[in-house]
C-alpha cells in the first residue's frame, strides 16, 4: 500500500437530538478535513458523487476550493455517474480544476451506484438507454469524455469567426495535459474491471462486487484486480496503472471511538443490489496493532496500491482526522506507507484553522 485517503459518501441532514447537519456543513467541513488531511501528509480525499440524495452531487466546485486550499493532496470523485453527465463539459470542469491544483485530480467515474429514484438520468435529460440501469448510456458518455481529454478536435472551427477561425476541427479548451492518466473507473465486477483494463484507465474497486460464489469477498477483489492487471497488459497499454479498494477502516484508540465502533468486526455480507446478488466487505475496526494483523491479512488492499478508508463524515471534521491521524501514525507505516511529508505536524482542529 503506497498511498491511503478518505472516501466521503457526504450526508447531510437530521442527526438525532435536534441536531441537523446541511448541505453547506457537508461541504465546508470537506475542504477543512481535507485542508487537514494534507496538513497530516495523507495521499487524497475522494467523495463519492449521488443525485436526488442528500449527499454531495457536484463535486467540481468542492475539488476546486480545496484545490486552493491544500498544497499536496490528490482530490477525486469515487465514482461520478457518467448516466448524468454532459461529457464535454465534465472535460472542462476537469481540466479546469486539475490546471488549478497543479495536476491533482483523480477523476473517478463510472456507471454509478444504485438511486434512491428510478432512473433519474433520464430527468436529467438523457434518454434512450437500452439498459435497465443504463450501462449503455454510461459507456457512450465515458468514450467522448476521454476523446475529450485526450485533445481530440470535436467541433469544426468557423473560419469567420473574429475568435480566432481557422481550418479543421477545435478540441475543449481548457486542455490539462497528463488528466488523461489519472482517469479511474469504477468497477463492480470482473468483466467491468477487464474492460477498464483494455480501455487503458485506473481501476476503482469499492467494498462491494455484484458476484457471490462463497469466495471471501477480498480474494474475489483481488481475482478482479489480477483480471485488470492482464487485460491492460495485454491491450499494450504503456506502464503501470494504480488500483484503489476502499475499506471501512476505524482505529480504536479513545473512548469515544470503542463508544461508537467497539464490536463492530463485521464479516463479509451477501446481498442484492440492482436486481444482482453481491458481496459487501467487512468493517475492520480495532485497536491498531490488531488492524495491521487484520488488513496484512486482506489480499485486496495487499494488491492495490491506494487504499481509501470510508470515513464517519457526520462526526465532524476533528473527530475524523483523529481517525486518519492514527492510522497514519500506528497502522498505514506497517502496510509500507510512506508520508508525504518528512516531518508531519499534529493535526490542527477545525475552529483553530478557521480563526487563523
Amino acid at each position: 500500500m503506497k498511498r491511503f485517503g478518505t472516501l466521503s459518501f457526504g450526508h447531510y441532514g437530521p442527526l438525532g437530538g435536534g441536531h441537523e447537519l446541511s448541505a453547506a456543513d457537508s461541504m465546508l467541513q470537506a475542504i477543512d478535513l481535507a485542508q487537514g488531511m494534507d496538513e497530516l501528509g495523507v495521499n487524497g480525499v475522494y467523495f463519492r458523487v449521488h443525485h436526488f440524495a442528500r449527499q454531495q452531487s457536484s463535486p467540481m466546485p468542492l475539488l476546486a476550493a480545496i484545490a486552493a486550499r491544500t498544497q499536496r493532496i490528490e482530490m477525486g470523485t469515487g465514482v461520478i455517474d457518467m448516466r448524468y453527465e454532459n461529457p464535454l463539459y465534465l472535460a472542462e470542469e476537469a481540466a479546469s480544476v486539475d490546471l488549478i491544483s497543479g495536476g491533482r485530480l483523480a477523476l473517478g467515474v463510472s456507471r454509478g451506484s444504485p438511486e434512491s429514484v428510478v432512473r433519474g438520468y433520464e430527468t436529467f435529460g438523457y434518454t434512450g438507454s437500452e439498459d435497465p440501469r443504463g450501462a449503455d448510456i454510461a459507456r457512450e458518455h465515458f468514450a467522448l469524455l476521454l476523446r475529450a481529454v485526450e485533445g481530440e478536435g470535436l467541433a469544426e472551427r468557423d473560419p469567420y469567426s473574429p475568435f480566432g477561425g481557422g481550418m479543421g476541427l477545435q478540441r475543449i479548451e481548457p486542455y490539462s495535459e497528463g488528466l488523461r492518466s489519472r482517469i479511474w473507473w469504477g468497477a463492480g465486477n470482473r468483466d467491468s474491471a477487464e474492460w477498464a483494463g483494455r480501455t487503458g484507465v485506473n481501476l476503482m474497486s469499492s467494498t462491494l462486487l455484484t458476484e457471490a460464489d462463497g469466495t471471501p469477498f477480498d480474494l474475489l477483489q483481488a481475482q478482479q484486480i489480477d483480471a485488470f492487471r492482464a487485460a491492460y497488459r495485454e491491450a499494450g497499454h504503456a506502464g503501470e496503472p494504480r488500483v484503489s479498494v476502499s475499506r471501512s477502516v476505524i482505529p480504536i484508540t479513545t473512548a469515544q471511538e470503542r463508544m461508537y465502533f467497539g464490536g463492530r468486526q463485521d464479516g463479509d455480507q451477501i446481498g442484492v443490489i440492482d436486481g444482482m446478488r453481491s458481496t459487501f466487505g467487512k468493517t475492520y475496526a480495532a485497536e491498531p496493532d490488531v488492524l495491521v494483523e487484520q488488513l496484512l491479512q486482506d489480499e485486496a488492499i495487499q494488491s492495490a496500491d491506494t487504499l481509501m478508508i470510508t470515513i464517519p463524515s457526520q462526526l465532524g471534521v476533528d473527530f475524523n482526522l483523529r481517525l486518519m491521524d492514527s492510522f497514519a501514525r500506528y497502522v498505514a507505516p506497517s502496510l509500507g506507507w510512506e508520508s508525504t511529508l518528512a516531518d508531519a505536524p499534529a493535526p490542527v482542529s477545525a475552529s483553530d484553522r478557521r480563526q487563523s
